[in-house]
């Protein structure tokens, strides 16, 4: 328990349904934000791979939204009360492209909630797994882990080196500049109000951030990008696991190594860290 009257691994089984229509506003303004080359989405063409993360978006009152940004904890999740939270990672199955333009329906599940206590204090892991239909067909099955930690120390800012190391020869690769913009334009589509990647004085003085924080979603999203725009087939499934955070004061990159159907990717911090791993599967 974490000061709950209430265990918390009585949240195992919660469940939670939600209707949307995928609609093709988000999909444009992604499009946009990403220079994303060739033709745009339309109603009626398929959705990019993870793209529906734009959809069934927790849109709570104002009321209830911590001084975190972040909605007031309980209801379909377990109240834990440590004050971060992060994405920390997903394994999806992408059995049939959501079609932009029609309704779908997305149901979720609490599957693990596992306490621990490390070298960094107190930790909760939140499984939960989220299925989603189209006219009564399973398009996408995914399990997303929270990670929820205690506070911990200021996060000194990083050194990058002065050139990136080599990647192997036909390696994918990509240099991405973070800024202000491009993080807000991402929490909109994402109805994120986590003050981390948009406000710097609470991300610097409360958090302990050495800058904005880079959303582990939107690093997430460039590495399928990356695989998708640079192979013949779609993305299949498709995990990735946070590693360490980006910041929005220096640039990172992105590379991939194909593997037969498959690409293993990669996002390097500035200091050739890595940042998060994930992998492509393509059919």
């Amino acid at each position: 328990m974490t000061g709950q009257s209430r265990p918390l691994s009585d949240w195992i089984g919660s469940r939670e349904t939600k209707e949307d229509v995928i609609t093709l506003a988000p999909a444009l303004g992604m499009s946009a934000l990403l220079d994303r080359e060739g033709p745009l989405p339309e109603t009626g063409t398929p959705l990019p791979a993870l793209w529906h993360w734009f959809y069934f978006l927790p849109q709570v009152p104002g009321s209830k939204i911590g001084t975190d940004g972040h909605p007031q904890r309980g209801g379909f999740l377990p109240p834990v009360d440590l004050p971060r939270r992060m994405f920390a990672g997903a394994r999806m199955e992408i059995i049939a492209p959501l079609v932009i333009g029609r309704p779908a329906t997305r149901e979720g599940t609490v599957l693990k909630v596992t306490e621990k206590s490390g070298s960094s204090g107190k930790l909760v892991f939140v499984t939960v797994e989220y299925k989603i239909y189209q006219a009564g067909t399973l398009c996408i099955r995914e399990e997303q882990d929270i990670v929820y930690k205690e506070a911990g120390g200021r996060i000194a800012a990083p050194v990058p080196l002065i050139e990136w190391p080599a990647l192997p020869p036909g390696a994918l690769s990509q240099v991405v500049t973070p800024n202000e913009v491009l993080l807000f334009r991402f929490s909109a589509l994402t109805f994120n109000a986590h003050r981390i990647h948009y406000d710097r004085r609470y991300a610097m003085e409360e958090e302990g951030y050495p800058g904005l924080v880079v959303h582990g979603p939107l690093t997430a999203l460039m590495l399928a990008e990356l695989a998708a725009h640079n192979s013949s087939g779609r993305i299949n499934s498709f995990s990735f696991q946070g590693r360490a955070p980006l910041f929005d004061l220096h640039p990172f990159r992105l590379f991939g190594i194909k593997e037969s159907d498959k690409v293993v990717l990669e996002a390097q911090s500035p200091t050739g860290a890595t940042a998060m791993t994930a992998t492509a599967v393509l059919v």
